[in-house]
């Protein structure tokens, strides 16, 4: 896949810009336990991993519409935010880590996992407006977020829009700049996959480790959790959104003034490191964490390294490795 998109360029900048949207679901997550060192001990589904350490599952109504979410912990607040196509188990290796000190809320946004799914025209602009309505119905007056791909332009254009309610900012290869004209329109069709094809095409853009995560058995699962979650209509109006260039970041990052970490992928098929320093150069003071043999989601292929970044930078260290 590297090679293909290394000799399209076009197919490049859109695959970075506009792929960088999609993010691994539960799935894919199961595939990670048997590489990651510190989950091949616990064979455990994530929705196991997450009750085994004392997650409690709930829902809340926002805008009329059912938003699921789970929380451990107890503390300052901290909102985990997930990516296109996923849910909250991209955080079934974060939560019970940062519980010990903190408030951990991980929601699926609206649109997504067990949350409700209205026909509506999806945008980042209405995640900010949910999550501003997340924060009211949950009695949350400020909170620290973490959001990975989707999620990270989510948090960063919420921390523009409400600076008052974040405290810290964390964003995980993230999403969010213009997309460059002409783009290779099969990168539109994976980020929606319906097809084992498309399927492994986008696992091979999100995984550093090839040979764990792209694989016909892995594409089987995400394929079947995809019917399963029913999320295609909201996938697919994100796309259509931002190649309509709606809510980008450009020329407004300057505006951030929370303590901001940016964690990256070096490895990241989908926004390469190139973004990631762009992020850093646009966002006075921020700080640039980068994790070698990553892809796209290190909360899941760097799982310890990532927690304890976070908790560092959580309470006011200088987040490393």
């Amino acid at each position: 896949m590297r090679n293909i998109l290394s000799r399209n360029s076009i197919a490049r900048i859109f695959a970075l810009m506009l792929a960088a949207m999609f993010i691994a679901t539960s799935a894919t997550f199961t595939a990670a336990q048997s590489s990651s060192p510190q989950a091949a001990q616990d064979k455990s589904s994530p929705a196991q991993m997450m009750q085994m350490t004392g997650v409690t599952d709930k829902f809340v109504t926002v805008y009329g519409a059912r938003i699921h979410y789970v929380e451990a912990g107890s503390g300052p607040v901290v909102i985990l935010v997930h990516g296109l196509g996923a849910d909250v188990s991209s955080w079934a290796m974060t939560i019970g880590p940062l519980s010990k000190k903190y408030r951990v809320i991980a929601l699926d946004q609206i649109g997504f996992g067990k949350s409700d799914k209205p026909m509506l025209n999806y945008r980042v602009g209405t995640l900010v407006d949910f999550l501003d309505g997340f924060y009211k119905e949950m009695k949350i007056d400020r909170a620290s977020l973490v959001g990975n791909s989707l999620g990270g332009w989510t948090v960063a254009a919420f921390a523009l829009a409400h600076p008052e309610k974040v405290d810290r900012l964390v964003m995980v290869d993230a999403a969010g700049f213009k997309i460059a004209e002409g783009f290779d329109p099969r990168i539109a069709v994976w980020l929606n996959p319906a097809t084992l094809a498309d399927t492994k095409q986008i696992l091979s853009l999100i995984f550093y480790n090839k040979q764990i995560f792209v694989n016909d058995a892995t594409a089987a699962m995400m394929l079947t959790r995809r019917v399963q979650t029913n999320d295609g209509y909201t996938i697919q109006r994100f796309i259509d959104s931002i190649m309509r260039g709606e809510d980008v970041l450009d020329d407004r990052l300057s505006a951030i003034k929370q303590p901001t970490l940016i964690v990256w992928g070096r490895e990241d098929g989908l926004t390469p490191i190139a973004m990631g320093e762009r992020f850093k150069k646009e966002i006075p003071g921020s700080q640039l964490l980068v994790f070698d043999k990553c892809g796209h989601v290190p909360q899941i292929e760097k799982a310890a390294d990532f927690n304890a970044a976070v908790m560092k930078f959580l309470g006011g260290e200088t987040a490393s490795k």
